[in-house]
């Protein structure tokens, strides 16, 4: 790895001597500024599909500069993320593959991994071992470098989705990666993620959209906006969030998610039917059921658990 920043003015010793980021949005901005908040990179290049983008990402420090040519700026990479909307990363992949250096290390940041493995394989044939599948359980409803910030990844999980032919050197530089960001790594296989991704993650958002569309599309759509209040806005807020992003994601996990939505319609029916008789027993075991798991895990993850920064 390179031991000194690209400016030569300066003799600090840094984890990461050049940082590639193919899509320099809300998660690939956050992850150079949170690597260079931790003084760990010595230079950010970034790549996209939209110069104007680039040129905003340079404005705001985000990277040090645009990149012009892939096969020279990969050749002597430490790390490249691609974080890209996930039906972009097919074709990112087979654009990075034949350019990495014999050391580099590529992540992606997307929020499917059997369908990303799948591109990996088929993109890096012998040199998948460089490949480690990642995906960082954060954002917000709001997209682009504009929204990018250091501390996005701070005492937030990074999902590893490891890979038979990862050794142990590439694992351990991605850990270190998403250590230095402050964020809390842990380890699943491809088909677990997007079973468990699609339920907790994928649904909501399915469902957020779902719900916003169907008032929005109503002849009073307004009256029903005027009234909604701090219920609705909690629960639909993920609504805001990048359509073809989103559509990627669910074209991408589709089969988990279809499993998902046929399981969350089973529970409709059930309320429905306690509904349609009269049946009030029924519908608060349901709710007291839903409850104590809802209490449960916030008094975990919001009211009692603090992840320290593991550096």
């Amino acid at each position: 790895m390179n031991s000194f920043s690209s400016d030569m003015r300066t003799a600090v010793l840094v984890e990461f001597g050049k940082v590639v980021i193919y899509g320099v949005g809300l998660i690939g901005g956050s992850f150079a500024l949170a690597l260079k908040a931790a003084r760990a990179v010595g230079e950010v290049v970034g790549f996209g599909r939209r110069p104007v983008v680039l040129a905003r990402a340079r404005e705001l420090g985000v990277i040090d500069r645009a990149g012009a040519h892939l096969a020279q700026e990969l050749a002597d990479a430490d790390l490249v993320l691609a974080a890209t909307p996930v039906g972009q990363l097919p074709a990112v992949l087979e654009q990075i593959a034949p350019h990495i250096g014999a050391h580099t290390v590529v992540m992606d940041g997307g929020s499917t991994k059997e369908d990303v493995v799948r591109a990996a394989y088929a993109a890096f044939g012998g040199r998948i071992g460089q490949f480690v599948p990642a995906h960082p359980v954060a954002g917000t409803e709001n997209s682009g470098v504009a929204a990018a910030k250091s501390d996005l990844f701070w005492c937030r999980k990074v999902v590893l989705t490891p890979l038979p032919e990862n050794g142990a050197g590439s694992l351990e530089r991605a850990k270190r990666a998403w250590r230095l960001c402050g964020a809390e790594v842990c380890e699943l296989t491809p088909a677990q993620h997007d079973r468990v991704f699609a339920a907790v993650s994928h649904l909501p958002h399915l469902l957020a959209f779902a719900l916003v569309r169907d008032l929005a599309e109503r002849p009073d759509a307004p009256l029903f906006f005027d009234f909604a209040a701090s219920g609705f806005r909690d629960f639909t807020r993920i609504a805001a969030s990048h359509p073809e992003m989103w559509r990627d994601i669910c074209l991408a996990n589709r089969a988990a998610l279809l499993r998902e939505i046929d399981a969350y319609q089973k529970q409709l029916r059930d309320f429905k039917a306690a509904l349609q008789e009269n049946d009030g027993a029924s519908l608060e075991q349901g709710f007291t059921v839903a409850r104590r798991a809802r209490r449960a895990w916030g008094e975990k993850t919001e009211d009692g658990a603090v992840v320290a920064r593991p550096l």
